[in-house]
Parts: structure tokens; sequence; C-alpha cells
């Protein structure tokens, strides 16, 4: 994971072309796709690197090297997720692209590339005591995502536990979750994450998941 933004940050679009292309090779020497996020559960199959850069959608899928994948998260969960045969996936995923199946579509999408023994990586995002949610909107995600979503804030008002709806996308989409392997840090409550909620931060943290050549010597 690295701290950028669309308007801000070393990875900004702002930024000249050139530049921005040796800062993205600096962290990643390949072809990146990075796509404009719009809180839903559609998946882009990248099948040259480079592919769909800008495509509006919330995941992505190669099973092609030299191929970079990137979501832009504050606040919300990236999630990274590779596998032994080589397909790589990643995911934006928030309480609306959870609640529309965005981790599930990104694993299926995984398996019908030839991926069969998947691992994933959540990186920071917000915690249950930071984010405060209405209760209409918290009891809609209750009954797509189950109990074990609803939560409080750190002063005990209702709350969203996006770490949990992680873990039962997937564990929907058929992945192991291994105990303690949703405790991330909460993007508000630690000082050195982007956050939208907390700070109205226009940087975000980019979530990068790549696969070089193999050159034989």
């Amino acid at each position: 994971m690295v701290l950028t933004g669309p308007a801000w940050g070393d990875l900004a679009r702002s930024v000249p072309t050139e530049v921005l292309h040796q800062r993205q090779q600096a962290i990643a020497p390949c072809r990146w796709t990075v796509l404009d996020q719009v809180h839903g559960a559609d998946v882009v199959v990248v099948e040259q690197p480079g592919d769909h850069v800008g495509a509006s959608a919330d995941a992505a899928v190669t099973d092609r090297p030299d191929a970079a994948l990137c979501v832009l998260t504050a606040d919300c969960a990236g999630v990274a997720f590779y596998s032994e045969e080589g397909v790589l996936g990643v995911a934006h995923a928030g309480w609306r692209g959870l609640a529309a199946g965005v981790i599930q579509a990104c694993v299926e999408v995984m398996r019908d590339c030839g991926a069969r023994r998947i691992g994933w990586q959540l990186n920071a995002c917000i915690s249950a005591g930071a984010n405060e949610f209405s209760p209409p909107e918290l009891e809609s995600l209750v009954e797509r995502l189950g109990p074990g979503v609803r939560s409080v804030t750190l002063d005990g008002r209702p709350a969203f536990d996006l770490r949990a709806g992680v873990g039962v996308a997937l564990a929907e989409a058929g992945l192991e979750v291994p105990a303690g392997s949703l405790r991330v840090p909460c993007t508000v409550l630690g000082g050195e994450w982007y956050s939208w909620r907390a700070r109205r931060d226009t940087g975000r943290q980019a979530t990068v998941v790549w696969r070089r050549s193999v050159v034989a010597p």
C-alpha cells in the first residue's frame, strides 16, 4: 500500500504523465490499471497490461504478468487477491460495494480465469468504532450481511463494522478468514492514514497487486 490520491500525492492525476509513469514504475515496474471507482460490483478482466485504465468498475482481475492492478481508498476497504495459479485481483469495497457483492464478484471472476487456491490481504480501512451509521442504512446492511456487521462507535452510537462485512463477503466467496486477519489499522483513528470521514482528506491509500514475468537464467 502507498499513500496517494487523485488530487494530491505521488500518484495524483494532476502530475505530468511522464512523472506519473516514473513514480508508478518505482513501485511496480509494470503497466498499471487504475479504475474509476463507482461503489458498485463491476469487475474488469485485464487481458493485456494497462487494459481498462479509467474504467467505471470497483474490481480488476488478471492472469497476465507485468500488469499492475490498483484501487484507491480512504476509509473504504482495499482488498488484494492472489492465487497459486498466478491469477490476481483487487477490489474497492465500501458499504455500497459490499452490499452489491463486489468481493464475491471479484473472486468469481478470478475462478473463471483459473484461480483455485486464492489468498487475500485487507489493507487499512475505517473501524467500527469510528463508523457511525444511520439506523435505516445499518438495518439494510444487517439484512444483507448478517448481525455481525452491527456495532457501536466509541461513544455508543450505531455503527457499521466494515471489516466484519469484508469477512462475511470473503466467507460467502468460499475463502478462509483466519482469526485476526481482519485486524488492520483504522484510517480514522490512526493519524498516519488518509481519511475522508475524519478530515475530508483528498489523499488516498493505493492498493496495488502485480506479478512479474519469470525470466529464465
